[in-house]
């Protein structure tokens, strides 16, 4: 198994919606913000390499949307899905899986694009599995009034109308090749992939932990569904993570690829931050 680090390219979202009720004064020391108080935000994704199979874990927001769209988000940098892929020796009709954590816009966007004459829409891996559950599915297709503007439809029906679509069972690790942690507070059964590689155990976070500012227990994001629920995953999370020694992959930290834990007198906080590559190689 080989795995690689995707980015997908990064935006901005307000620093207050993503801390809640933390006051700025507070989250800005590991997340500053700029004179809108936005703060970086990567879209940071993970191919694995494993045998035959090349597995996509999220594919960022994608470049079909309107430019008014884009422009709430305030996307920066040079970074991209095909310029990713392409760095370590991949094309996008080579992926076999496409595993999404959640269907929120800034996780599946890129899942669909354009058709070649752009009358409708066409999956972006022409080639693959795309991965849900049913429960989560069912619950992005008949969206509540909180998260519809994060369900688009045209980032999820065409999955589904392409034939495309499966979803994970009570084995993920038969059906995928690596064990799946359910978490509900940000949303119903987001799916987080836990990984032993290189003799370690790697967790691909996804919104459960979007940066190593969110680790304290009540900084949860205004976004989820259930906070005190993501405070009580978050909590046990933690605790299991920093007892037994987790990488955990950061999707959203425009700054760290790569933490761990430790257990102090305030509870879990940030032991150490890596680059990918300073740990697996």
């Amino acid at each position: 198994m080989k795995i690689y680090p995707i980015e997908t390219g990064n935006f901005k979202l307000d620093g207050g919606a993503m801390f809640g009720v933390v006051p700025k004064s507070i989250w800005q020391r590991t997340n500053p913000a700029d004179a809108n108080n936005l703060i970086s935000m990567s879209m940071r994704c993970m191919l694995i390499e494993d045998g035959n199979r090349l597995i996509l874990i999220d594919t960022g927001l994608g470049d079909k949307q309107s430019e008014k769209f884009f422009g709430y988000y305030y996307l920066f940098g040079d970074d991209s899905m095909d310029i990713s892929l392409a760095k370590h020796g991949f094309h996008r009709d080579d992926i076999t899986d496409v595993f999404l954590t959640h269907l929120h816009f800034d996780h599946c966007g890129g899942a669909i694009q354009w058709n070649n004459d752009r009358t409708g829409y066409e999956p972006a891996f022409k080639n693959a599995k795309f991965w849900s559950n049913s429960n989560h599915w069912q619950w992005a297709v008949e969206p509540n009034p909180r998260e519809k503007a994060s369900f688009l439809k045209e980032n999820i029906l065409p999955i589904e109308e392409s034939g495309q679509l499966n979803f994970i069972g009570q084995n993920p690790t038969n059906e995928i090749g690596f064990d799946v942690l359910f978490m509900d507070g940000h949303t119903e059964k987001q799916m987080l992939p836990k990984i032993t590689y290189q003799g370690k155990t790697l967790i691909f976070m996804a919104d459960l932990l979007p940066t190593t500012g969110h680790i304290p227990l009540p900084y949860v994001m205004g976004y989820d569904t259930r906070p005190l629920l993501t405070i009580k995953e978050k909590a046990t999370f933690l605790d299991e993570a920093a007892d037994n020694g987790y990488f955990l992959f950061l999707e959203h930290d425009a700054y760290s690829e790569v933490c761990t834990v430790k257990h102090t007198e305030r509870g879990v906080r940030l032991n150490e931050t890596y680059k990918f590559n300073e740990i697996f190689n």
